[in-house]
């Protein structure tokens, strides 16, 4: 088994609404609550960064799994929103819902879209993020696939 350990640090000056910061190696930022949540709204925020990790890892997913079926890919990329309740002052991460876009290159066939079309439903359970918020947040596939037009 091989386990991989991540760190994080944070400094927070004082109350709700101030402005801290994060250092995670390459992820450095500062950090408070969102605007929509009556925060100051500057840098990130943890709804954002929930919705980073599980479109980041979602996607990476999505291309380590069509390289390996030797599709031939002409573009990949993504738009992820994240819906977030508010019930009696709660705040509930409800849903996130990932919509993939797809464009195979013109030598693709009919067979590799079917296999991209498996893919991208098959990679929000594979992921790791998916896994770890399974039960918790709903998570949602909209997938726009296509092959590009012959020339």
């Amino acid at each position: 088994m091989a386990l991989h350990r991540f760190r994080l640090h944070a400094d927070w000056p004082g109350g709700r609404n101030e402005v801290g910061t994060i250092d995670a190696g390459n992820l450095k930022t500062k950090i408070s609550i969102p605007k929509e949540m009556d925060g100051p709204g500057v840098g990130t925020n943890p709804d954002e960064m929930l919705l980073g990790a599980a479109s980041t890892c979602y996607i990476i997913t999505v291309a380590a799994m069509i390289e390996r079926s030797s599709i031939p890919i002409k573009l990949l990329s993504i738009d992820s929103t994240g819906d977030v309740d508010v019930t009696k002052g709660v705040y509930t991460y409800k849903k996130i819902t990932h919509k993939p876009v797809v464009k195979l290159q013109a030598k693709a066939t009919e067979t590799d879209l079917a296999k991209v079309k498996e893919i991208v439903h098959a990679a929000e359970s594979s992921c790791m993020i998916s896994r770890a918020i399974k039960g918790n947040v709903e998570v949602v596939v909209e997938e726009n696939i296509t092959i590009e037009a012959q020339d």
